[in-house]
């Protein structure tokens, strides 16, 4: 699960929500390093991102802050070994208190769930079709 996310090519078929196509211009997976994409949205709207990677532990952490003036927030991923061939994802998203905060909470937990079904479909594929 971890290599869905640290290889930029995987990374760029399942990120976003339902419908979301995306564009990776830049891609350091070490502390410091940055990721710049656009995500394409259904609606025809380019959303330019930049995020830094401030901890990389391989196969364990990853944590960014987004960097965007409007919605600047932290996103921590952790993984871990659940059943066996099973890995657990948890994701922790920090934002700050303002009133773009308290919108963007308002619809991140359906964006976030669609990311994670496209996820495990991804792996699914990934996988020859195998469930888990």
């Amino acid at each position: 699960m971890f290599e869905a996310f640290a290889d930029p090519r995987q990374l760029a078929l399942w990120w976003g929500p339902n419908t979301f196509r995306n564009t990776i211009h830049t891609f350091e997976l070490r502390p410091g390093g940055t990721w710049r994409l656009t995500m394409h949205g259904p609606d025809g709207v380019n959303y330019e991102n930049t995020w830094e990677f401030r901890e990389v532990v391989p196969t364990d952490k990853i944590v960014l802050h987004h960097l965007q003036t409007m919605h600047r927030f932290v996103t921590a991923m952790t993984y871990a070994d659940a059943e066996p061939g099973k890995t657990r994802l948890t994701w922790r998203m920090t934002l700050d208190r303002s009133a773009e905060h308290e919108r963007l909470q308002s619809f991140l937990a359906d964006a976030n769930e669609q990311n994670f079904d496209r996820l495990a479909a991804h792996l699914r594929q990934a996988q020859g079709g195998k469930s888990g």
